[in-house]
């Protein structure tokens, strides 16, 4: 398998174009988010495609995938060109402040693999400072695109850094979008550090639901049973 391509169970992803290449955190949240009865489903900053793709591969619904970067868009669009579900994605190369404009389209589903760094140093490359830093889309626009583009009873699945994620909460809040599950990762079994939070906010309160899930055992590469369940159903080795 080439650097340049990851290939997964029923789709494969080329990522040479693209400066935000496939991560687990694309992973992690794709496999967790619950779309199965989902008819429509935005995917902001999609990058190589990987969340879209996942979507189309969980559910039945039309999937609509932007990205600001023209490598990303390009990208985007060859690996959902090349896949078994084509004919339900498109592709835009839109910022989400446009997209919320341009359109007039309610999503039950808006789900995000998003920048988030705010203060720390950039990346020479410019698409790449863009898919890592907030500059081009910061947390309070994105949830004015969220909240704009998704149905009253819709879902909104992002995954962020634990630090980010706390303060991502707060302004979600106040934007009457509450957060009502909750998955707490870890990269170790034996850490108590979580490395990131995946979260799902919904207009309507609800209890929180909260969940731990921990990637490996000791060892590298020795992966949870939890963690194979979860992704069993994309990645090829499980």
């Amino acid at each position: 398998m080439s650097q340049q391509t990851f290939v997964f169970k029923k789709f494969s992803i080329h990522q040479h174009k693209c400066a935000h290449k496939v991560g687990t955190d694309a992973v992690l949240i794709g496999s967790w988010a619950e779309v199965s009865k989902a008819s429509t489903i935005l995917d902001v900053g999609t990058g190589t495609g990987i969340i879209a793709l996942m979507m189309a591969q969980k559910s039945n619904s039309q999937i609509d995938a932007i990205d600001i970067e023209q490598g990303s868009f390009e990208q985007a669009t060859e690996n959902v060109e090349h896949s078994i579900w084509a004919e339900r994605l498109h592709v835009y190369q839109k910022s989400l402040q446009d997209f919320a404009t341009y359109t007039d389209k309610k999503y039950d589903v808006i789900i995000t693999n998003p920048p988030y760094f705010v203060d720390s140093s950039k990346a020479p490359d410019e698409e790449r400072s863009h898919a890592r830093h907030t500059d081009t889309l910061t947390f309070a626009e994105l949830l004015a695109g969220a909240k704009k583009l998704l149905n009253e009873k819709g879902m909104f699945y992002i995954i962020l850094p634990t630090k980010e994620a706390i303060d991502f909460k707060v302004l979600a809040e106040k934007s009457s979008l509450h957060l009502v599950k909750l998955l707490r990762v870890k990269t170790k079994s034996s850490n108590d550090l979580e490395k990131r939070h995946i979260m799902l906010f919904k207009f309507t309160k609800e209890p929180l639901s909260e969940q731990i899930l921990s990637i490996e055992n000791e060892g590298r590469h020795n992966y949870t049973e939890e963690y194979k369940k979860l992704t069993g159903d994309f990645y090829l080795h499980f």
